[in-house]
């Protein structure tokens, strides 16, 4: 069978790859050879911008910046095709760079593609680099949409009270905007920590002391020069003492980071879910959708369980990636190369969930009458609100007095709740008081956000 979204072995280049093609090119064997290509002759330029190379005046930078600029799926397969002789992918992309650099008439200077270099210093800049532009230019602002919409949905629900729920059972009411701020706050400040993380890249030669180019080349400052490459040509950061590999630490940081994100997404995926179960939330429905297969009257909430499924998958990828890749034995073993071709893959389930759940919360549809019932059916809540306002007063056990009206009771109403109040040996200015606090009014503070 021919490769396409029907036959594809991994869901996201299947069934869900429409969705997710934007990753494509950060991710995809084109996208890796791509960024490769890139890194090869940004590294080129920048011996000939150090006066280390001189080129010939009628090759013109932006016709090498043109060879990965203008990067096709043609010379991607050439690539692979030269491979098929090296069974050497970086060595494949030099061989396919060194035939470009002699048809733009610069053949006397094609030694110096990748010069001095190994693969990994060629690949641990590479992967950093399409690792931090698919973040920042992808992942990062659809969260940021994501929590934009939860912002704007926490400021249109503001104060309207809901019954909390600690343990399952009955708690002090709360307002549904304050509980979506909870999720937003948190997401936010993940993000934050993520941000403080180096998209870190290894640059040293064989065993990260620059031998080869210090060896041809000993009165250059081979350490400042590859920080200036990496830091300001790439925009990474380089690290400084290395073996032939990147230390990952600060990739393992990230996923890390992403995880807990994911985390708080699957806890909100769940409350979102029980919300509907227990009838706070309807969904909106759509013409021709078909909630279950056997039972009409259904309407699923598959956006928050796709999501959360989506979510899981990505932790336990980004967990045994941040617990690989920062393990390598002596100078390098070569278990950290296929690992790193997947790191994609936790990020495009990850991507999935964000657009599942920004479905799901388009079609919330607030049930505000379902709200207020439950309320009313839990007048008991308003008893720790009754103890405290006692407590000021000087009232002796007031706990103990709530807790005999209040625990284990399943049938507490106004009427009781009033009852006893008019029983109080307090003032009528506290009994007017305290018949004045309802599981509507009870919901403390009014938070600004």
């Amino acid at each position: 069978m021919e490769l396409n979204s029907l036959t594809a072995i991994s869901p996201i280049d299947g069934r869900y790859r429409s969705q997710l093609a934007v990753l494509a090119p950060y991710f995809s064997e084109f996208g890796l050879i791509r960024y490769r290509v890139r890194v090869e002759v940004e590294y080129f330029l920048f011996l000939a911008e150090k006066k280390i190379i001189s080129l010939p005046a009628k090759v013109k930078t932006a016709k090498l910046r043109a060879i990965y600029q203008d990067f096709t799926e043609q010379d991607a397969k050439q690539i692979k095709t030269i491979e098929k002789t090296t069974n050497h992918d970086v060595k494949a992309v030099e061989y396919f760079l060194k035939d470009k650099i002699q048809a733009l008439g610069a053949g006397e200077s094609v030694e110096w593609i990748h010069f001095g270099l190994t693969s990994q210093d060629i690949n641990n800049t590479a992967i950093p680099l399409s690792w931090k532009e698919a973040l920042e230019e992808q992942y990062l602002p659809a969260l940021e949409n994501l929590l934009l919409h939860m912002r704007k949905l926490a400021k249109d629900w503001n104060g309207i009270p809901m019954l909390a729920r600690t343990h399952g059972q009955p708690a002090s009411p709360t307002t549904l905007g304050k509980e979506w701020m909870v999720f937003v706050e948190r997401l936010e400040g993940q993000i934050k920590l993520l941000s403080h993380v180096p998209f870190a890249a290894k640059f040293g030669g064989a065993t990260g002391n620059f031998n080869a180019h210090h060896v041809a080349f000993g009165k250059i400052d081979w350490e400042q020069f590859g920080n200036d490459f990496v830091n300001k040509k790439l925009g990474l950061e380089r690290m400084q003492f290395t073996t032939q590999i990147e230390h990952y630490d600060n990739l393992a940081a990230q996923f890390d980071a992403l995880k807990r994100i994911n985390t708080i997404l699957i806890d909100l995926c769940r409350d979102v879910w029980q919300y509907i179960s227990m009838e706070y939330f309807r969904q909106k429905v759509k013409e021709g959708e078909v909630g279950s297969s056997a039972m009409p009257h259904k309407v699923n909430p598959i956006d928050f369980e796709n999501a959360e499924g989506n979510l899981g998958i990505a932790n336990a990828l980004y967990e045994h990636l941040s617990a690989k890749l920062p393990i390598s034995r002596l100078q390098r073993d070569l278990t950290d190369s296929t690992v790193l071709r997947n790191v994609g893959v936790p990020l495009s389930h990850s991507f999935l969930a964000l657009r599942s759940v920004e479905k799901g919360l388009g079609k919330l549809l607030l049930n505000q009458q379902k709200m207020d019932d439950d309320l009313e059916r839990n007048w008991a809540v308003v008893a720790e609100a009754i103890q405290t306002v006692l407590r000021r007063e000087n009232y002796p056990k007031p706990y103990e007095a709530l807790k005999a009206l209040t625990r284990g009771k399943t049938s507490i109403g106004k009427q009781d709740i009033h009852e006893f109040v008019d029983t109080l040996e307090v003032s009528d200015v506290v009994k007017t008081e305290l018949k004045s606090i309802t599981p509507q009014n009870y919901t403390g503070v009014e938070f600004r956000f």
